[in-house]
């Protein structure tokens, strides 16, 4: 699996913490002599879907709740009435499987709910039909809190929310491209239940078409399309005077370099426009006013409204790099740099539509040119 160790390790340690806050939830409310397990071996493979793959429709709050919750109560039932254990355990699974398709809340470790209300032994039979209250959604609804929690703090999107699909480039051969009705004529001719959102997978094909046009391009480099020279400013240039370059050039952002003429930050209008004050920065101005009357309020700079960290490409990138960072990571200017990685011009989104025209008039005219 193509999966980054950071993500591993944030899956990893998100399912440790779910799972002890499961156990812990169940141990204040219900005491350490409770004759309820603390946890039940599902709750692990749930943790799993949760932390590990919550894109998976299969991992999504109403699967968890919903499908533990109708699985027990399945489990239950048959535990009650089939005094066979085996047969009992082969209905319960095969009815909560029936059931979280018709309730839309398929959920796999719901199987081991319903098997657990049937072979679970003495104390989980006693219990009955509170089960399905204490400990399983005492339970679920403890571990997906965890998840909604610690998916939040960590910058990871959860319940699944899909992206926007890119639109298909407009080529000669887009009669021939994948349309969200093909999509769904092809699953719906398969019949079957895959583990990844249609909308998911709509994306997918769409930046993979989107890559594979931008591919044509990659005899252009940056070098080609880039603006330059371009103008830059100094980090302790004021925001009066970055905003005046802006004015007088025509431009939208302007980005910030050292002595050495590396890159390291970009401001733009929205930054100066909009960007908040810090309790810091507004602690700075009240003194700076107090000392030296309103020049303080002039002294503001860059530095302390530009973004740093700021994504750049080499003069010798190929084109084709360019394209998912405009399309899908939201870039409107990318700073060009040296083998040095001293600033040498930028990159618009009008540079690059530019640069793609270009591109296709010199492939058309050598499809045009007769063979020698």
């Amino acid at each position: 699996m193509n999966v980054k160790w950071p993500e591993r390790m944030r899956s990893a340690l998100g399912a440790l913490i779910g799972i002890a806050f499961t156990g812990g939830s169940m141990h204040l409310l219900l005491g350490a002599n409770a004759n309820i397990p603390l946890l039940v071996a599902p709750m692990g493979a749930s943790a799993v879907l949760l932390f590990g793959v919550p894109a998976s429709p299969l991992a999504q709050p109403w699967s968890i709740i919903g499908g533990n919750l109708v699985s027990a109560t399945v489990g239950v039932t048959c535990a009650m009435f089939i005094v066979d254990p085996v047969a009992a355990s082969g209905l319960a699974v095969g009815a909560a499987i029936a059931a979280m398709f018709a309730l839309r809340c398929v959920h796999p470790p719901s199987g081991a709910v319903a098997l657990t209300a049937v072979l679970g032994g003495p104390a989980i039979h006693a219990l009955g039909y509170r089960f399905v209250l204490e400990p399983i959604l005492i339970q679920s609804a403890a571990l997906l809190s965890a998840a909604l929690v610690y998916h939040a703090v960590t910058g990871h999107r959860y319940p699944h929310a899909t992206r926007a699909a890119p639109a298909a480039p407009q080529t000669p051969a887009s009669r021939n491209s994948i349309t969200r009705d093909d999509l769904e004529a092809v699953l719906n001719r398969r019949g079957e239940l895959l583990d990844i959102d249609p909308d998911d997978l709509e994306t997918l094909f769409r930046e993979t078409q989107l890559q594979a046009y931008a591919r044509t391009f990659s005899e252009l480099a940056c070098r080609d399309v880039m603006s330059a020279p371009v103008v830059s400013i100094a980090p302790d240039t004021t925001l009066r005077a970055a905003a005046d370059l802006l004015q007088r050039h025509a431009i939208k952002a302007l980005p910030v370099i050292d002595k050495r003429q590396h890159v390291v930050g970009i401001v733009t209008r929205a930054d100066l426009a909009n960007k908040p004050k810090s309790a810091d920065l507004r602690l700075m101005e009240a003194l700076s006013a107090r000392l030296f009357g309103r020049n303080g309020q002039r002294a503001r700079l860059v530095s302390t409204v530009m973004t740093p960290h700021v994504r750049t490409v080499e003069t010798r990138t190929p084109i084709v790099e360019l394209v998912p960072l405009f399309a899908d990571d939201g870039h409107h200017h990318i700073p060009v740099i040296d083998a040095h990685e001293r600033l040498v011009g930028i990159i618009t989104q009008s540079d690059l539509i530019a640069g793609l025209y270009r591109q296709t008039q010199m492939q058309a005219h050598a499809q045009q040119r007769p063979a020698a």
